[in-house]
């Protein structure tokens, strides 16, 4: 059986876990558990799990998600994950959990998440003609 390899980093104040390996009930779970506990108890409230590098999520692994995003939640954080492979991704869809998970492929946008001032603000060429033409 594969451990899960669990190396932290962290860019512009959030933390993030590169995670390497399954996540499934065992001695992955429990040392997941474990990491994100002891960011709680330090005030880490916005983490990140690189899931780029997990080869299989059991059932225990994906309550264990959403028992944590729930719970970094409920401190004024969140949780969020990044690079889920398109099964992965198909996850909470597919179990109606989209409402637990902010889920990013690309890491920028992830930290960006985290700074609402950052959001992207879209522009539509037709309501600026629009705009325009209500002004002339």
């Amino acid at each position: 059986m594969m451990k899960l390899d669990i190396e932290p980093r962290e860019k512009e104040g959030i933390f993030i876990l590169d995670l390497k390996g399954r996540m499934g009930l065992g001695a992955e779970d429990l040392a997941l558990r474990q990491r994100l506990q002891s960011l709680l108890d330090a005030g880490r409230h916005n983490v990140i799990l690189n899931l780029k590098d997990v080869s299989d999520i059991d059932s225990t692994g994906l309550g264990t998600l959403v028992f944590w995003a729930i719970k970094f939640r409920e401190s004024g954080g969140k949780l969020v994950l990044l690079h889920l492979s398109e099964f992965q991704a198909s996850l909470p869809e597919t179990l109606k959990l989209n409402a637990a998970f902010e889920t990013y492929q690309d890491e920028v946008e992830a930290v960006n998440s985290f700074f609402p001032e950052r959001k992207i603000n879209r522009y539509d060429i037709l309501d600026f003609v629009e705009e325009q033409e209500h002004r002339g």
